[in-house]
């Protein structure tokens, strides 16, 4: 990419574009806190939004945005998350506040394939508490729960 071609940001480490129309927020830091309270980096005065919702960090170039215990949620392209890394261009939402994550992770450093993305909440929900801790159905005959052979 030529000096030209290279994409500006509203801030140094990327940009949050509402997709409703608005201004770009600019992502300033590499760790920020997004909530409805002032203290936050980004403040979303919204009444459905946390008062601090969920926290972005950027990592080897990428950002990784992690849910914190928000009443209303976070997703990543539709989905809900705990931490999960956010590729460039993906679409957040923080509560129902929707937003396209804009970066370039090769000017925030990146290099080689991209970190182990977190989102195992899918995962986590696909399988029983009986499955995830390695138990099979009880035994009416026993009384008891059979430790799953594999």
């Amino acid at each position: 990419m030529s000096l030209e071609d290279e994409v500006e940001f509203a801030g140094a480490f990327g940009q949050l574009t509402p997709t409703g129309g608005g201004d770009p927020i600019p992502l300033i830091k590499d760790k920020l806190l997004i909530g409805r309270r002032r203290h936050c980096d980004i403040c979303l005065d919204f009444p459905n939004v946390s008062s601090q919702h969920c926290k972005m960090t950027l990592e080897h170039g990428y950002w990784f945005i992690r849910d914190l215990n928000s009443r209303n949620g976070t997703k990543v392209d539709g989905r809900p998350i705990m931490r999960k890394r956010a590729d460039p261009n993906c679409k957040v939402a923080i509560a129902r506040h929707q937003y396209v994550l804009e970066y370039d992770p090769q000017l925030l450093g990146a290099y080689g394939p991209p970190p182990a993305d977190d989102d195992y909440i899918d995962e986590v929900m696909k399988s029983s508490l009986m499955d995830r801790a390695g138990m099979s159905k009880r035994d009416p005959k026993k009384g008891f729960f059979n430790r799953k052979s594999d």
